[in-house]
Parts: C-alpha cells; structure tokens; sequence
C-alpha cells in the first residue's frame, strides 16, 4: 500500500475540516482510496458486518486492509454466521476482538457492558494506528446527524474517516440491490439495527431504524461513536 507523506501531527482539527468538507460530493470509494495512500497499513476499518457496502468498497481499493470485527461474546448466531460468509467472500484480513477476563462482571445489558465488550477491545486492535475506517451515516440518528466525513477520534486518539456519512438508508439499500450483495440475514425478521442479542429487537412500521436498540434502556450508543 502507498504511504503518503502525511503526518497525523500536521493534520489538525482545522485541516480535517477542510479535507472533509471537500468530500462531501465525492463517492465513497474517493474516500476510502484517500485514506488507503495516507495512511497505509496504519488504516483499519472496524465492521458490524451490518455494513458490508463499506467492506464491499473498502475491498476493491485494498483487498488486504484489515477488518475489525468486535466478539462482545452476546451476538446472534446469525451475525456470526454471516461474519463468516463475509468472510470467504472476500477472503478478508479479519481480526477478531474477544473481551477481555475483565468483562465476565458486565454481562450484556449490563450499564458499563460495551465499555467492556466493545470500547475496550477496539482500543487494543486500534493501538498505534493512524486511522479507522467506520460505516457511521448522518441519517442514522440524532447524536449522529453532524458525523464528519473525516475527523479527528479523541476516544481513540487517531483520525476517525467515515466514507458514507452522507449516505442515506435508501442509498445503502441501491448499493447492495445494484452489487447484489447479501443483507444480514436478521434484516428480512424486521431487524434494522443489528447489535448484540439480549439488548435488540426487531422495529415496527414507522419507527426509527435504531429504535430497537438498547430498548427500554437511557442508551442510544454504546461508546465507540461519542
């Protein structure tokens, strides 16, 4: 992979908001092959596997940057199995996170579950790298409605690029019907947001894709994202 002269340094907030705002016309593949010849191997790109138009791009550009995907050990047997078709679909560099000993006291559902489950883990795949790739869209939610295409990631400390933040559902749906890609197996029973089993559930006409996430609970996002 191409290493651009770029230093994550000389890269500050003011100039990612200028090399995001002048992506908000471009394609999606513009963005990820960007990202590819600035940061190089030092780029992951982390997946639900929910999201797989970003793999489907990400792959073409570079069919061996590495995918991230996060074991909270509480996913449905769907998604694993899917993880896997995706998998040797693509022969993809996969890496997965398992929690940590450390997580046995945080079952899913529990308050600080994906801080165990999810943050924690990322933080190890993503230490020492320069950036990461995410499937995160605007249209996704209100505390997602301002996602820059690329920025700055104080959690994580490196720049955080999301190709189809301004993507909309209907967008995502095209991209999948026009490549004949497969869905999460989950989405055709009603589900249209996909996280851990014991805390989703599938979402009624006319509600929020996201609503039946953590429903029930005061929780809109597990922590990757804030």
């Amino acid at each position: 992979m191409a290493q651009s002269e770029v230093s994550d340094q000389a890269l500050k907030t003011e100039e990612l908001e200028v090399v995001s705002k002048g992506f908000e016309a471009a394609p999606a593949s513009k963005v990820v092959r960007w990202a590819v010849e600035s940061f190089g191997d030092s780029l992951v790109l982390a997946a639900s596997f929910e999201d797989i138009a970003l793999i489907d791009i990400a792959t073409k550009v570079a069919p061996s940057i590495e995918v991230v995907f996060l074991d909270t050990e509480a996913h449905f047997p769907e998604t694993l199995a899917f993880v896997e078709d995706v998998r040797a679909r693509y022969d993809l560099n996969l890496t997965i996170t398992t929690p940590g000993p450390e997580a046995a006291a945080h079952p899913c559902g529990s308050a600080s579950c994906c801080q165990f489950r999810k943050v924690e883990p990322l933080r190890r795949a993503v230490a020492g790298r320069r950036a990461w790739l995410t499937s995160l869209k605007r249209c996704d939610g209100p505390t997602r409605a301002d996602t820059p295409i690329v920025g700055w990631d104080t959690t994580f400390g490196l720049i955080k690029v999301n190709p189809l933040a301004t993507w909309t559902d209907d967008d995502v749906a095209c991209y999948l019907g026009d490549h004949e890609l497969p869905q999460h197996p989950l989405v055709a029973r009603g589900y249209r947001s996909i996280g851990c089993a014991p805390t989703t559930r599938p979402v009624g006409e006319g509600e929020d894709a996201r609503a039946g996430r953590w429903a029930g609970l005061d929780k809109t996002e597990c922590g990757l994202h804030v």
